[in-house]
């Protein structure tokens, strides 16, 4: 017990600062070194570990990165994002845009990679109509976490807890998508008060030229795919078989190398899920007896309140995916796990506006809009998240109760 508790919190505490300090090991390196202590400690046996691992999980996910990457190989981001500086003629239908695109897309082809695509196009654009840029990229982010929250396909910790919990992906949607669509109001209604000078004038946006490459065919074929995939999701098709045969469709074509889509695909954060389901089916096997999970019973995680304000919190301690694994055992064992779920995934993607460092998408704005000369800082989004989580989580709370 003690030795699993013990690699359990360092594998953690490595996890929330990024890094181990004074090494070189990494969020990815913590969790498969974590993962590898459990078995070689005696904790899990291999076979444990192996069976510890949730296929379907990082199934689902690897399906959706080729299917994005192939969106990206084809041009759709940059179409999307030519259209938008083409017609939206003042600074409030750019926001507006900006907010209903990243929120969307967001909702059905994982919000980090979005985030990803959609940065540098919207800092060029921006920059290029001589307008302040940072309103507009923390549109992107905040929208983009609030939009995932969406459905099963939203983002990571979604995607892991529609594994978990087996909840149908209509009736997740159904259930979560209301409060996706009043996040976007809230944020896009605050952005527009926080930063009255750019967006309540009369100027008209300059024309923002954006360098457009795109392969005709296979955006008809990616984009093609991408709906199939949506429908067949809403037709109560299990996610992770209908994506992985989504990407595997798509690399069938004689137009691209299949070498480009593997780069695009993020073979460190599936690594790193291996490794955390692992290291958290080590402590469950250790440490997680009934008396314990009854205790935390009394916690009164069945109501929605609480358990949106401790997934909150520890979504911002350890960030939501670590999160969201911690809290599984006990979720599980509440009377009733359904509507818990969907008040995790809530609580656990919202709070990643809560801070510049909430999420992982966050991370991608801020950095991929410092390689144009754009800082966003702490203090900044603060200013600006914390209203937005808030007032989300409590929306939720609200809705779900």
């Amino acid at each position: 017990m003690l030795v699993a508790s013990l690699i359990f919190v360092v594998t953690y505490v490595v996890v929330a600062l990024g890094r181990a300090p004074g090494l070189r090991l990494d969020r990815t390196g913590a969790a498969l070194l974590g993962a590898s202590l459990m078995v070689a400690s005696g904790t899990l046996t291999l076979d444990e570990a192996y069976r510890a691992i949730d296929i379907d999980t990082l199934t689902l996910l690897l399906g959706m990165m080729i299917v994005v990457a192939n969106l990206r190989i084809a041009g759709f981001f940059q179409l999307a994002a030519a259209w938008v500086a083409a017609n939206a003629g003042r600074p409030v239908l750019l926001l507006l845009a900006v907010v209903l695109i990243s929120g969307l897309l967001s909702a059905f082809l994982v919000n980090d990679t979005v985030c990803l695509m959609l940065t540098p196009l919207v800092a060029e654009a921006t920059l290029a109509m001589r307008r302040q840029p940072e309103p507009y990229l923390l549109a992107l982010a905040m929208a983009s976490n609030i939009g995932s929250v969406a459905t099963i396909t939203g983002n990571p910790q979604n995607i892991m807890i529609g594994s978990f919990s087996h909840l149908p992906y209509v009736d997740f949607a159904a259930a979560l998508s209301p409060v996706a669509a009043c996040g976007l109001v809230i944020v896009t209604l605050l952005i527009l008060i926080a930063y009255r000078a750019e967006f309540f004038s009369s100027d008209r946006l300059r024309q923002a030229p954006i360098r457009l490459r795109w392969n005709r065919w296979l955006l008809l074929k990616s984009c093609c795919v991408t709906l199939g995939t949506v429908a067949f999701f809403f037709a109560g098709q299990p996610p992770a078989k209908v994506a992985i045969l989504a990407g595997a469709l798509l690399l069938l074509t004689r137009r691209v190398k299949p070498e480009r889509v593997y780069r695009e695909i993020d073979w460190s954060l599936l690594l790193f899920f291996a490794g955390l389901f692992i290291v958290v089916h080590g402590l469950e096997k250790a440490v997680l007896s009934p008396d314990l999970l009854a205790a935390a019973g009394r916690l009164q995680l069945g109501h929605a309140a609480v358990l949106a304000g401790v997934s909150a919190l520890l979504s911002n301690l350890v960030s939501n995916v670590p999160a969201v694994l911690v809290l599984k055992p006990f979720v599980q064992a509440l009377p009733e796990a359904n509507k818990a779920w969907l008040v995790l995934a809530m609580a656990s993607t919202l709070a990643g506006n809560f801070t510049i460092l909430g999420s992982v998408a966050n991370l991608i704005v801020a950095e991929r809009a410092r390689r144009h000369g754009i800082v966003i800082g702490f203090w900044r989004y603060f200013k600006l998240g914390a209203p937005v989580t808030l007032l989300t989580i409590a929306l939720g709370v609200w809705l779900l109760g």
